[in-house]
């Protein structure tokens, strides 16, 4: 039986074929869950998580305004670190709703992908 879970976990598993972190192009991996939100910038290169933001670490609001916050926040620690470009690995989500919030507040913040 497939589920919605493991139907993501196909897809993830073949963008992350794809996609790439380095230490100068790090990739923002998201997760979703019911409640919040998380991103991590990684350097898949040396298996490293460069920078990283959470629902947790922004005010209230509805979710996808948090998602734009924690957007900005994620934007604003790469810019703050000389990092400028990434890759968005958005983990299986649908480009949509507060995956797609989360990847606006980021360009807000001066990060380019």
């Amino acid at each position: 039986m497939v589920t919605k879970v493991l139907k993501r976990k196909r897809i993830h598993f073949r963008i992350r074929k794809k996609v790439v972190g380095s230490a100068t192009k790090p990739r923002l991996g998201v997760f979703r869950s019911n409640k919040g939100i998380y991103v991590q910038a990684f350097d898949d290169l040396n298996g490293v998580t460069i920078a990283s933001a959470s629902h947790k670490d922004v005010a209230s609001g509805n979710k996808s305004a948090v998602a734009t916050e924690v957007g900005k926040a994620i934007g604003a620690k790469l810019v703050a670190n000389g990092i400028k470009e990434a890759v968005f690995d958005r983990s299986g989500y649908l480009y949509h709703g507060r995956v797609k919030a989360l990847a606006d507040g980021a360009r807000e913040s001066g990060l380019v992908f």
